[in-house]
C-alpha cells in the first residue's frame, strides 16, 4: 500500500481527490489537510510515502512546504495554475495534475508514483536493528511477523528471533507498507508469509497470530 496524504485549501478538490484514493487499492489514505502548516507538523512525526499537493496555499505554498521538509515524501502537485510546471519538475516530483483533474489522468500519475515506490523499495530492501549488543542487517524477505511487548519489539525469521528496543508504530514507519500490514495493536505481518486464514487468526508456519476488531478491514483490503 502506498500511504498518500492530500493537501489542498480548497473543499472541493480535497473532496475529488478523497473520491479518486478512494476507488484506487494500492492506495492508503492517511489524512486530508487544508493548512500546508498543519500538514507540515503531521508529516514531521508520521512516515509517509506520497504527497498529492496543492501549490496556492495561503501562509505556505506547497512549494515552500517540500523545501521545508527534510525528508520530503514523493509528491504529485495539484494545481489550477499551469505556470508552476516548471517548478514542479525542478523539484523532481512524479507529476503535475492541472485542475480540474480527471480520473484518467489521476490514474497515469498513480502508476508513475508506484513505479519510482517499488524501484525505491527494491533497492532499500533491508532493516538493520541492533539486539543482542550486534547490529544485524536483516532482508524484509527474512521477516515473517513482528510482536510488541511495550517498547521492544521481536522480529520473527524462519530460524531465529530478535528482540530490541522499538516501538510497532516506529516499525510500522520504517517496514514498506505495501509487503507489511498492522493486524493487531500487538502484531505486524509480512502479506506474502501468510500460509492462510481461519476466523480471526493469521497461520504463519507453527505461529498463531491474532486479527484485532479495529485492523480487519484494512488487513483484508490489502490481504485480498
Amino acid at each position: 500500500m502506498i500511504r498518500c496524504v492530500i493537501i489542498d485549501d480548497e473543499p472541493a478538490a480535497r473532496e475529488i481527490l478523497t473520491s479518486y484514493v478512494s476507488k484506487v487499492s494500492a492506495l492508503e489514505l492517511m489524512e486530508t489537510f487544508s493548512s500546508s502548516l498543519a500538514a507540515r507538523e503531521y508529516l514531521k512525526e508520521n512516515e509517509t510515502d506520497l504527497l498529492l499537493l496543492d501549490i496556492e496555499m495561503p501562509h505556505l505554498t506547497g512549494i515552500e512546504l517540500l523545501n521545508s521538509l527534510p525528508k520530503p515524501p514523493e509528491v504529485i502537485f495539484t494545481t489550477a495554475y499551469s505556470e508552476y510546471a516548471i517548478d514542479g519538475y525542478e523539484l523532481s516530483v512524479i507529476d503535475y495534475l492541472l485542475k480540474p483533474i480527471s480520473m484518467e489522468r489521476f490514474l497515469k500519475a498513480i502508476d508513475k508514483a508506484e513505479k519510482k515506490l517499488d524501484h525505491q523499495n527494491a533497492q532499500n530492501n533491508w532493516l538493520k536493528i541492533k539486539a543482542d549488543g550486534r547490529i544485524y542487517q536483516l532482508s524484509h524477505e527474512e521477516i515473517l511477523f513482528a510482536e510488541s511487548m511495550g517498547d521492544y519489539v521481536t522480529i520473527y525469521t524462519q530460524e531465529k528471533k530478535f528482540t530490541f528496543y522499538q516501538t510497532m508504530k516506529g516499525l510500522s514507519n520504517t517496514l514498506p507498507s505495501q509487503q507489511f500490514e498492522r493486524v493487531h495493536k500487538s502484531y505486524m505481518v509480512r502479506l506474502s508469509a501468510i500460509e492462510y486464514l481461519e476466523g480471526n487468526q493469521i497461520k504463519i508456519g507453527d505461529h498463531t497470530i491474532p486479527i484485532g476488531k479495529t485492523y480487519k478491514e484494512k488487513f483484508m483490503k490489502s490481504y485480498m
